[in-house]
């Protein structure tokens, strides 16, 4: 079935199976690859986007109930939020594999977009993604910069 996809503020026609799970549509159909397949079961967070502003996790939402949405992906985050949010995972060396970092980043961007006021209980509530490399520290304290930068921790 064909169906129209608004994907970092572009219109995108794609055929969706029924059932196809975004995360495909994203990484085969349109070429966009910073959303990971991690667990196939939506708890890792490797493959978070945004849809209409809220963090889903892409292997398990169907392709299909993305259509009339906006759907943003980590290569989609060039506004001054994403911007500076990946300036400051740079600059707190949070990476190590990088593996589950676009959906940390992804969660990130939500919570600080979302939220008037960041604070170590809500970066903990809204940050469930796994980083098996265990950097949680450094993103914590990434956001935490970014926030204050933009005016919204406490």
């Amino acid at each position: 079935m064909s169906t129209n996809l608004e994907v970092n503020g572009e219109i995108r026609t794609v055929e969706v199976e029924d059932g196809k799970p975004l995360l495909w549509v994203l990484r085969e159909d349109l070429g966009l690859q910073g959303a990971k397949f991690g667990c196939g079961a939506g708890m890792c967070g490797a493959c978070s986007v945004l849809v209409d502003g809220d963090v889903v996790r892409s292997c398990i939402y169907p392709a299909s109930m993305a259509a009339g949405k906006s759907v943003r992906t980590i290569e989609g985050l060039n506004d001054t939020l994403g911007v500076r949010l990946k300036d400051a995972w740079v600059s707190k060396r949070v990476p190590q594999c990088g593996y589950c970092q676009t959906g940390q980043l992804i969660a990130a961007y939500a919570l600080i977009d979302q939220e008037s006021s960041v604070t170590k209980e809500s970066i903990h509530g809204a940050m469930t993604n796994i980083c098996r490399c265990g950097t949680y520290g450094r993103i914590r304290e990434a956001i935490m910069d970014v926030a204050d930068e933009m005016g919204g921790s406490k």
